[in-house]
């Protein structure tokens, strides 16, 4: 996916007025907005920081360069009781130093995937990385049935974030999510090669679902190159506070090692872009582990607002604020359909 073009907005220092006492704000350095909503959606994924507090590092390792530990001290520093933005430069240029360069543009969704890729390489603690990749990890079977001879092709994989393609007008999120599984046709220049019948036949493609993990991360891809140029999809795409996969996918969606779990998902964070391809900013709505509340945070500017205005990202009008990551967590703790593998 291209890198998308953004404005990064200088804040200025927060006032007494502009504080939230659980919530604190990070300053914009440059081009910052991306990875500052990044923050603030990690900074409510509880389950993540824990995870983090239980690595104890041994042995020779720089600081400057480990992005699990910078992201950790971070974390804990936007959790101090201060009414100023809290100090990030530090993960800022460790990121600089690991392929996340500062004061150049960049793709939320991107960044996200980036981090957690750079948490895995940098963590020592094999089985705390398998934690936290289970923590995030979609996983499905991959499928491609050949039309003549019925060969069916199979690839187990997994994603890191769910990405969801979206219909110019109007579009719900259960929707998208039913399109995502849903099996396609490949014929003509798109014929698949058939081991069974030696060439390229015609063949349906789709994804089974196989287990979902207990944050699930989703991506609605807004951005698509045509005519040469990156351009986004302002439209409107709704999406439920709460959602339940058992009763949005087909069966023939869902793998035989699927278990059926009724427990629902609750969103807690939404990554939200505003403008155009561009020319844009992140902000981020954010509800924190045990509150009913929901916070936006623009920067270092933080307030509270109510589920109607998280609401407004829905999108539908150019250049206004559209979801373009939504940040589920699965409420049922207990070992069952995915979770634990």
């Amino acid at each position: 996916m291209s890198r998308l073009s953004y404005l990064g907005i200088q804040c200025s220092r927060p006032t007494r007025r502009d504080y939230v006492s659980s919530i604190r704000g990070l300053r914009n350095f440059g081009l910052s907005c991306c990875v500052n909503a990044l923050l603030q959606s990690i900074s409510a994924t509880e389950e993540l920081l824990k995870l983090l507090d239980r690595w104890n590092p041994s042995g020779n390792y720089e600081e400057r360069n480990n992005v699990p530990l910078l992201l950790r001290k971070t974390l804990h520093s936007m959790q101090g009781e201060s009414p100023q933005p809290a100090p990030h430069c530090e993960f800022l240029d460790c990121l600089d130093r690991n392929s996340i360069p500062r004061n150049v543009q960049h793709d939320a969704d991107e960044v996200f995937l980036l981090i957690l890729n750079l948490i895995l390489q940098k963590m020592t603690d094999i089985q705390l990385k398998e934690e936290i990749l289970e923590l995030y990890k979609v996983k499905v079977e991959g499928h491609v049935v050949c039309s003549e001879c019925t060969f069916d092709h199979k690839v187990n994989s997994y994603m890191l974030s769910l990405p969801l393609p979206l219909q110019k007008g109007q579009n719900n999120l259960e929707d998208c999510i039913q399109t995502f599984f849903r099996q396609q046709e490949l014929r003509g220049e798109d014929k698949c090669y058939c081991e069974r019948c030696g060439e390229k036949q015609r063949s349906t493609q789709g994804f089974k679902l196989c287990s979902l993990p207990q944050i699930l991360c989703i991506h609605l891809k807004r951005f698509r190159y045509e005519g040469g140029f990156t351009q986004k999809l302002h439209c409107k795409v709704t999406f439920p506070d709460t959602l339940n996969f058992s009763s949005i996918l087909d069966p023939d969606c869902i793998s035989d090692v699927f278990k059926k779990d009724d427990s629902p998902y609750s969103l807690y964070a939404v990554v939200v872009h505003s403008g155009t391809a561009m020319f844009g900013h992140y902000t981020a709505y954010i509800q924190p582990p045990g509150e009913q509340t929901w916070y936006y945070a623009n920067d270092s500017r933080v307030r509270q607002v109510n589920w109607d205005e998280v609401q407004s990202s829905f999108g539908g009008q150019n250049g206004g604020d559209t979801a373009y990551m939504l940040l589920y967590r699965r409420q049922k703790t207990s070992e069952d359909q995915g979770y634990s593998g």
